[in-house]
Protein backbone atom coordinates (compact mmCIF):
# COMPACT_ATOMS: atom_id res chain seq x y z
CA UNK A 1 0.00 0.00 0.00
CA UNK A 2 1.25 3.38 -0.90
CA UNK A 3 1.77 5.96 2.02
CA UNK A 4 1.17 9.56 1.22
CA UNK A 5 2.22 12.35 3.43
CA UNK A 6 -0.30 14.76 2.97
CA UNK A 7 0.87 18.54 4.05
CA UNK A 8 -1.93 21.45 4.25
CA UNK A 9 -0.87 25.40 4.93
CA UNK A 10 -2.81 28.05 5.78
CA UNK A 11 -5.11 29.01 3.22
CA UNK A 12 -8.54 29.44 2.17
CA UNK A 13 -8.68 26.22 0.13
CA UNK A 14 -7.34 23.78 3.00
CA UNK A 15 -11.19 22.95 2.83
CA UNK A 16 -10.76 20.67 -0.20
CA UNK A 17 -7.65 18.87 1.17
CA UNK A 18 -10.26 16.80 2.73
CA UNK A 19 -11.65 15.61 -0.48
CA UNK A 20 -8.01 15.01 -1.29
CA UNK A 21 -7.39 12.92 1.60
CA UNK A 22 -10.36 10.59 0.57
CA UNK A 23 -9.28 10.19 -2.92
CA UNK A 24 -6.17 8.38 -1.70
CA UNK A 25 -7.58 6.80 0.73
CA UNK A 26 -10.56 5.64 -1.46
CA UNK A 27 -7.26 4.68 -3.66
CA UNK A 28 -5.98 2.60 -1.45
CA UNK A 29 -3.50 4.74 0.13
CA UNK A 30 -2.53 5.44 3.93
CA UNK A 31 -2.66 8.86 4.74
CA UNK A 32 -1.04 10.99 7.15
CA UNK A 33 -2.16 14.60 7.04
CA UNK A 34 0.20 17.17 8.77
CA UNK A 35 -1.02 21.03 9.08
CA UNK A 36 0.78 24.62 9.72
CA UNK A 37 -0.51 26.02 13.03
CA UNK A 38 -2.12 28.58 10.49
CA UNK A 39 -3.62 25.99 8.46
CA UNK A 40 -5.40 25.03 11.87
CA UNK A 41 -7.46 28.26 11.49
CA UNK A 42 -9.20 27.07 8.35
CA UNK A 43 -9.92 23.59 9.05
CA UNK A 44 -9.79 21.52 12.35
CA UNK A 45 -7.33 18.12 12.46
CA UNK A 46 -10.17 16.37 13.75
CA UNK A 47 -11.98 16.91 9.82
CA UNK A 48 -8.68 14.63 8.96
CA UNK A 49 -8.31 12.50 11.89
CA UNK A 50 -11.98 11.19 11.19
CA UNK A 51 -11.18 10.72 7.64
CA UNK A 52 -8.03 9.09 7.82
CA UNK A 53 -7.80 7.41 11.07
CA UNK A 54 -4.78 8.72 12.07
CA UNK A 55 -3.68 11.52 14.16
CA UNK A 56 -2.90 14.68 12.59
CA UNK A 57 0.57 16.58 13.19
CA UNK A 58 1.27 20.07 13.33
CA UNK A 59 3.65 20.94 16.33
CA UNK A 60 7.76 20.53 15.57
CA UNK A 61 7.71 19.62 19.56
CA UNK A 62 5.50 16.77 21.03
CA UNK A 63 5.71 13.67 23.67
CA UNK A 64 8.55 11.14 22.84
CA UNK A 65 5.06 8.43 22.75
CA UNK A 66 3.13 10.41 20.32
CA UNK A 67 5.69 10.43 17.37
CA UNK A 68 9.11 10.17 18.42
CA UNK A 69 11.20 12.77 16.60
CA UNK A 70 8.23 13.69 14.34
CA UNK A 71 9.94 15.48 11.27
CA UNK A 72 12.33 12.21 10.89
CA UNK A 73 9.63 9.28 12.17
CA UNK A 74 6.91 10.59 9.91
CA UNK A 75 8.66 10.22 6.73
CA UNK A 76 9.36 6.53 7.35
CA UNK A 77 8.05 4.23 4.43
CA UNK A 78 6.54 7.21 2.85
CA UNK A 79 6.25 6.99 -0.97
CA UNK A 80 4.80 11.08 -1.71
CA UNK A 81 4.60 14.11 0.31
CA UNK A 82 1.92 16.36 -1.12
CA UNK A 83 1.22 19.75 -0.10
CA UNK A 84 -2.21 21.72 -0.86
CA UNK A 85 -2.69 23.99 -0.56
CA UNK A 86 0.54 25.44 -0.46
CA UNK A 87 0.59 29.10 0.77
CA UNK A 88 3.23 32.03 -0.48
CA UNK A 89 4.70 31.87 2.73
CA UNK A 90 5.22 27.99 2.77
CA UNK A 91 6.19 27.91 -0.81
CA UNK A 92 8.93 30.63 0.41
CA UNK A 93 10.13 28.90 3.56
CA UNK A 94 10.66 25.95 1.52
CA UNK A 95 12.58 27.55 -1.21
CA UNK A 96 14.80 28.96 1.46
CA UNK A 97 15.40 26.26 3.30
CA UNK A 98 13.72 27.48 6.14
CA UNK A 99 12.44 25.46 8.45
CA UNK A 100 10.34 26.88 11.29
CA UNK A 101 7.31 24.43 11.84
CA UNK A 102 6.55 20.64 11.41
CA UNK A 103 5.87 20.83 7.66
CA UNK A 104 8.93 22.99 6.29
CA UNK A 105 11.31 20.61 8.21
CA UNK A 106 9.46 17.58 6.85
CA UNK A 107 10.22 18.89 3.56
CA UNK A 108 13.64 19.56 4.37
CA UNK A 109 14.42 15.78 5.41
CA UNK A 110 12.10 14.27 2.83
CA UNK A 111 13.56 12.13 0.07
CA UNK A 112 10.28 10.66 -1.39
CA UNK A 113 8.87 12.88 -4.65
CA UNK A 114 7.18 16.32 -3.26
CA UNK A 115 4.22 17.57 -5.16
CA UNK A 116 3.44 21.39 -4.49
CA UNK A 117 -0.05 22.69 -5.47
CA UNK A 118 0.28 26.86 -4.77
CA UNK A 119 -3.01 28.31 -4.69
CA UNK A 120 -3.00 32.20 -3.70
CA UNK A 121 -4.24 34.76 -5.08
CA UNK A 122 -3.46 36.44 -8.56
CA UNK A 123 -1.46 39.30 -7.40
CA UNK A 124 0.34 37.14 -5.05
CA UNK A 125 0.72 34.41 -7.91
CA UNK A 126 2.20 36.69 -10.67
CA UNK A 127 4.57 38.16 -7.73
CA UNK A 128 8.15 38.24 -9.32
CA UNK A 129 9.33 36.71 -5.85
CA UNK A 130 7.25 33.94 -6.09
CA UNK A 131 7.87 33.27 -9.47
CA UNK A 132 11.16 32.99 -8.59
CA UNK A 133 10.50 30.80 -5.58
CA UNK A 134 8.72 28.06 -7.83
CA UNK A 135 11.65 28.10 -9.99
CA UNK A 136 13.60 27.20 -7.18
CA UNK A 137 11.35 24.69 -6.13
CA UNK A 138 11.07 23.11 -9.48
CA UNK A 139 15.13 22.91 -9.88
CA UNK A 140 15.13 21.49 -6.45
CA UNK A 141 13.23 18.72 -8.16
CA UNK A 142 9.90 19.70 -6.86
CA UNK A 143 6.86 18.83 -9.56
CA UNK A 144 5.18 21.98 -9.12
CA UNK A 145 0.71 21.53 -10.14
CA UNK A 146 -0.29 25.00 -12.15
CA UNK A 147 -3.13 26.31 -10.59
CA UNK A 148 -6.67 26.92 -12.01
CA UNK A 149 -8.09 29.62 -13.43
CA UNK A 150 -11.15 31.23 -12.51
CA UNK A 151 -13.29 33.28 -9.30
CA UNK A 152 -10.95 33.64 -6.74
CA UNK A 153 -11.56 33.85 -2.82
CA UNK A 154 -11.09 37.68 -2.82
CA UNK A 155 -13.76 38.12 -5.64
CA UNK A 156 -10.82 38.74 -8.31
CA UNK A 157 -10.76 36.49 -11.14
CA UNK A 158 -7.30 35.16 -12.28
CA UNK A 159 -5.09 32.27 -11.74
CA UNK A 160 -4.30 31.17 -7.98
CA UNK A 161 -7.08 28.90 -7.57
CA UNK A 162 -6.23 25.64 -6.12
CA UNK A 163 -7.29 22.64 -8.58
CA UNK A 164 -10.18 19.96 -7.93
CA UNK A 165 -8.89 17.61 -5.81
CA UNK A 166 -9.60 14.98 -7.79
CA UNK A 167 -7.12 16.68 -10.54
CA UNK A 168 -4.50 16.80 -7.67
CA UNK A 169 -5.04 13.52 -7.44
CA UNK A 170 -4.39 12.59 -10.91
CA UNK A 171 -1.33 14.46 -11.26
CA UNK A 172 0.16 13.17 -8.02
CA UNK A 173 -0.30 9.70 -9.26
CA UNK A 174 1.50 10.23 -12.28
CA UNK A 175 4.34 11.29 -10.64
CA UNK A 176 5.20 7.77 -8.53
CA UNK A 177 2.54 5.39 -10.28
CA UNK A 178 4.60 2.84 -12.67
CA UNK A 179 3.18 3.56 -16.55
CA UNK A 180 2.51 0.14 -16.79
CA UNK A 181 0.34 0.94 -19.87
CA UNK A 182 2.91 3.39 -21.42
CA UNK A 183 2.78 3.12 -25.45
CA UNK A 184 -0.74 2.11 -25.58
CA UNK A 185 -3.59 3.92 -27.13
CA UNK A 186 -6.60 3.12 -25.45
CA UNK A 187 -10.51 3.34 -26.34
CA UNK A 188 -12.80 4.24 -23.56
CA UNK A 189 -16.66 4.65 -23.47
CA UNK A 190 -18.49 5.56 -20.94
CA UNK A 191 -22.09 7.90 -20.09
CA UNK A 192 -25.47 7.14 -21.39
CA UNK A 193 -26.74 7.69 -24.88
CA UNK A 194 -29.61 9.57 -25.89
CA UNK A 195 -32.35 8.45 -28.27
CA UNK A 196 -34.57 11.57 -29.49
CA UNK A 197 -38.54 11.38 -29.65
CA UNK A 198 -38.97 14.38 -30.35
CA UNK A 199 -37.18 17.93 -29.87
CA UNK A 200 -37.40 17.62 -25.71
CA UNK A 201 -38.23 14.00 -25.22
CA UNK A 202 -35.23 11.19 -25.15
CA UNK A 203 -35.02 7.35 -24.28
CA UNK A 204 -32.01 7.23 -21.96
CA UNK A 205 -30.75 5.59 -18.92
CA UNK A 206 -29.71 6.54 -15.37
CA UNK A 207 -25.82 5.90 -16.24
CA UNK A 208 -23.30 9.23 -14.69
CA UNK A 209 -20.72 7.75 -16.47
CA UNK A 210 -18.61 7.41 -13.99
CA UNK A 211 -16.94 4.11 -14.21
CA UNK A 212 -16.16 4.97 -17.90
CA UNK A 213 -14.07 8.18 -16.46
CA UNK A 214 -12.81 6.45 -14.02
CA UNK A 215 -11.38 4.10 -15.93
CA UNK A 216 -10.42 7.02 -18.42
CA UNK A 217 -8.35 8.63 -16.03
CA UNK A 218 -7.06 5.25 -14.38
CA UNK A 219 -5.66 4.80 -17.78
CA UNK A 220 -3.92 8.28 -18.11
CA UNK A 221 -2.10 8.03 -15.11
CA UNK A 222 -0.64 4.99 -15.65
CA UNK A 223 0.94 6.19 -19.16
CA UNK A 224 -1.59 5.00 -21.54
CA UNK A 225 -3.01 7.84 -24.56
CA UNK A 226 -6.30 7.98 -24.36
CA UNK A 227 -9.73 8.89 -26.07
CA UNK A 228 -12.65 9.14 -24.24
CA UNK A 229 -15.90 9.00 -26.25
CA UNK A 230 -18.68 9.77 -23.97
CA UNK A 231 -22.32 10.30 -23.88
CA UNK A 232 -24.04 13.34 -21.94
CA UNK A 233 -23.28 13.58 -18.26
CA UNK A 234 -22.10 16.30 -15.32
CA UNK A 235 -18.61 14.89 -15.44
CA UNK A 236 -15.63 16.94 -15.91
CA UNK A 237 -13.17 15.36 -18.81
CA UNK A 238 -9.96 13.98 -17.35
CA UNK A 239 -7.39 16.07 -18.04
CA UNK A 240 -5.06 15.31 -20.91
CA UNK A 241 -7.28 12.56 -22.46
CA UNK A 242 -8.65 13.01 -26.03
CA UNK A 243 -12.24 13.97 -25.07
CA UNK A 244 -15.47 13.13 -27.72
CA UNK A 245 -18.65 13.87 -26.74
CA UNK A 246 -21.60 12.28 -28.22
CA UNK A 247 -25.15 12.53 -27.60
CA UNK A 248 -26.81 9.03 -29.98
CA UNK A 249 -25.99 5.48 -30.56
CA UNK A 250 -25.44 6.51 -33.52
CA UNK A 251 -22.51 9.33 -33.01
CA UNK A 252 -20.90 6.87 -30.31
CA UNK A 253 -20.29 4.08 -33.15
CA UNK A 254 -19.46 6.55 -35.49
CA UNK A 255 -16.31 7.74 -32.99
CA UNK A 256 -15.67 4.21 -31.69
CA UNK A 257 -15.16 2.83 -35.36
CA UNK A 258 -13.03 6.44 -36.39
CA UNK A 259 -10.53 4.98 -33.15
CA UNK A 260 -10.57 1.62 -32.84
CA UNK A 261 -7.75 0.91 -35.27
CA UNK A 262 -5.04 3.02 -33.86
CA UNK A 263 -5.92 1.67 -30.51
CA UNK A 264 -4.73 -1.66 -28.52
CA UNK A 265 -7.34 -1.46 -25.92
CA UNK A 266 -10.95 -0.70 -25.58
CA UNK A 267 -12.88 -0.59 -22.71
CA UNK A 268 -16.55 -0.48 -23.99
CA UNK A 269 -18.16 0.91 -20.37
CA UNK A 270 -20.73 2.87 -22.01
CA UNK A 271 -24.44 2.07 -21.24
CA UNK A 272 -25.76 2.72 -25.39
CA UNK A 273 -29.66 2.70 -25.70
CA UNK A 274 -30.63 -0.29 -27.05
CA UNK A 275 -33.39 1.19 -28.98
CA UNK A 276 -34.72 4.42 -31.09
CA UNK A 277 -38.21 5.60 -31.86
CA UNK A 278 -38.47 4.79 -35.40
CA UNK A 279 -40.15 7.84 -36.21
CA UNK A 280 -38.49 11.34 -34.88
CA UNK A 281 -41.27 14.12 -34.69
CA UNK A 282 -39.74 17.41 -36.12
CA UNK A 283 -41.91 19.22 -33.71
CA UNK A 284 -42.98 18.32 -29.85
CA UNK A 285 -45.49 15.89 -29.56
CA UNK A 286 -48.41 17.12 -28.08
CA UNK A 287 -50.22 16.17 -25.11
CA UNK A 288 -53.50 14.98 -25.71
CA UNK A 289 -54.74 12.79 -23.32
CA UNK A 290 -55.05 10.05 -25.05
CA UNK A 291 -52.75 7.40 -25.25
CA UNK A 292 -49.73 6.81 -27.20
CA UNK A 293 -47.91 3.92 -28.97
CA UNK A 294 -44.13 4.49 -29.92
CA UNK A 295 -42.29 2.02 -32.43
CA UNK A 296 -38.48 1.22 -31.23
CA UNK A 297 -36.19 0.07 -33.68
CA UNK A 298 -32.57 -1.74 -32.52
CA UNK A 299 -29.65 1.02 -32.41
CA UNK A 300 -26.22 -0.86 -33.48
CA UNK A 301 -24.71 -3.06 -31.24
CA UNK A 302 -21.40 -1.07 -31.14
CA UNK A 303 -19.63 -3.75 -28.94
CA UNK A 304 -20.51 -6.72 -31.45
CA UNK A 305 -19.15 -4.81 -34.21
CA UNK A 306 -16.14 -4.19 -32.73
CA UNK A 307 -15.60 -7.84 -31.80
CA UNK A 308 -16.22 -8.55 -35.20
CA UNK A 309 -13.55 -5.93 -36.78
CA UNK A 310 -11.28 -7.02 -33.80
CA UNK A 311 -7.93 -7.82 -34.71
CA UNK A 312 -4.93 -7.74 -32.14
CA UNK A 313 -6.66 -5.57 -29.83
CA UNK A 314 -7.59 -6.13 -26.26
CA UNK A 315 -11.65 -5.79 -26.01
CA UNK A 316 -13.29 -5.25 -22.77
CA UNK A 317 -17.47 -5.16 -22.22
CA UNK A 318 -19.38 -4.76 -19.29
CA UNK A 319 -22.70 -6.24 -18.60
CA UNK A 320 -25.50 -5.05 -16.03
CA UNK A 321 -27.74 -8.55 -15.37
CA UNK A 322 -30.83 -9.16 -12.92
CA UNK A 323 -30.55 -12.73 -13.05
CA UNK A 324 -28.54 -15.84 -14.02
CA UNK A 325 -25.73 -13.30 -13.99
CA UNK A 326 -22.25 -15.44 -15.07
CA UNK A 327 -24.09 -17.19 -17.03
CA UNK A 328 -25.67 -14.49 -19.02
CA UNK A 329 -22.15 -12.82 -19.22
CA UNK A 330 -20.51 -15.93 -20.60
CA UNK A 331 -22.60 -15.88 -23.38
CA UNK A 332 -22.54 -11.87 -24.13
CA UNK A 333 -18.21 -12.37 -23.75
CA UNK A 334 -18.61 -15.58 -26.45
CA UNK A 335 -20.88 -14.07 -28.83
CA UNK A 336 -19.27 -10.38 -28.85
CA UNK A 337 -15.41 -11.89 -29.34
CA UNK A 338 -14.66 -10.08 -25.75
CA UNK A 339 -11.19 -10.63 -24.46
CA UNK A 340 -12.83 -9.59 -20.69
CA UNK A 341 -16.28 -8.70 -19.38
CA UNK A 342 -17.14 -6.72 -16.54
CA UNK A 343 -20.48 -7.76 -15.04
CA UNK A 344 -22.34 -6.45 -12.06
CA UNK A 345 -25.68 -7.50 -10.44
CA UNK A 346 -28.10 -4.62 -10.58
CA UNK A 347 -29.94 -6.24 -8.20
CA UNK A 348 -27.31 -6.08 -5.15
CA UNK A 349 -27.19 -2.71 -2.72
CA UNK A 350 -24.49 -0.27 -3.93
CA UNK A 351 -23.67 -1.86 -7.89
CA UNK A 352 -24.39 -0.57 -11.00
CA UNK A 353 -25.91 3.20 -12.54
CA UNK A 354 -25.87 6.55 -10.24
CA UNK A 355 -23.48 5.09 -7.53
CA UNK A 356 -19.93 6.28 -6.73
CA UNK A 357 -19.41 2.19 -5.96
CA UNK A 358 -19.95 -0.95 -7.75
CA UNK A 359 -19.85 -5.06 -6.98
CA UNK A 360 -18.05 -6.98 -10.37
CA UNK A 361 -17.33 -9.89 -11.63
CA UNK A 362 -14.93 -10.14 -14.01
CA UNK A 363 -14.75 -12.82 -16.60
CA UNK A 364 -12.07 -13.46 -19.58
CA UNK A 365 -12.01 -15.34 -22.28
CA UNK A 366 -9.73 -18.39 -20.86
CA UNK A 367 -12.70 -18.98 -18.01
CA UNK A 368 -10.75 -16.71 -15.22
CA UNK A 369 -13.93 -15.50 -13.07
CA UNK A 370 -12.79 -13.28 -10.34
CA UNK A 371 -15.24 -11.69 -7.89
CA UNK A 372 -14.26 -8.36 -6.50
CA UNK A 373 -16.06 -6.69 -3.41
CA UNK A 374 -18.00 -3.66 -3.23
CA UNK A 375 -15.43 -0.44 -3.93
CA UNK A 376 -15.36 2.56 -4.85
CA UNK A 377 -15.35 3.13 -8.75
CA UNK A 378 -11.84 4.84 -8.38
CA UNK A 379 -10.27 2.26 -7.13
CA UNK A 380 -12.30 -0.48 -8.91
CA UNK A 381 -10.93 1.31 -12.12
CA UNK A 382 -7.71 0.88 -11.03
CA UNK A 383 -8.39 -3.27 -9.93
CA UNK A 384 -9.61 -3.79 -13.43
CA UNK A 385 -6.55 -2.08 -15.31
CA UNK A 386 -4.63 -4.36 -12.97
CA UNK A 387 -6.36 -7.73 -13.83
CA UNK A 388 -6.41 -6.53 -17.74
CA UNK A 389 -2.23 -6.18 -17.60
CA UNK A 390 -2.10 -9.94 -16.65
CA UNK A 391 -4.46 -10.52 -19.44
CA UNK A 392 -2.33 -8.73 -22.01
CA UNK A 393 0.99 -10.86 -20.84
CA UNK A 394 -1.41 -13.96 -21.22
CA UNK A 395 -1.95 -12.89 -24.75
CA UNK A 396 1.43 -11.71 -25.49
CA UNK A 397 2.69 -15.86 -24.35
CA UNK A 398 0.03 -17.07 -26.24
Amino acid sequence: MKKVLLGVTGGIAAYKAAELARLYIRGGAAVQVVMTPAAIHFITPLTFRALTGNPVFSEMFVGRNEAGIPHINLLDSVDLLVIAPATANTVAKMACGIADNLLTTLYLAATCPVVVVPSMNINMFEHATLKENLLKLRAAGCHVMEPDSGELACGAFGKGRMPEPADIYSYSLQVFRVNDFENINALVTAGPTRESLDPVRYISNPSTGLMGYSIARALQERGAEVTLVSGPTALKAPPAVNFIPVTTAAQMYEAAIDHFDQSQLVIKAAAVSDFKPSLFSGQKVKKTGAGLTMELTPTTDILMELGRRKKDQVLVGFAAETENVVANAREKLTRKNLDLIVVNDLTEEGAGFASPTNRVTLIDRYGSVDELPLMGKEELAHRLLDRIVLLINTLKNK
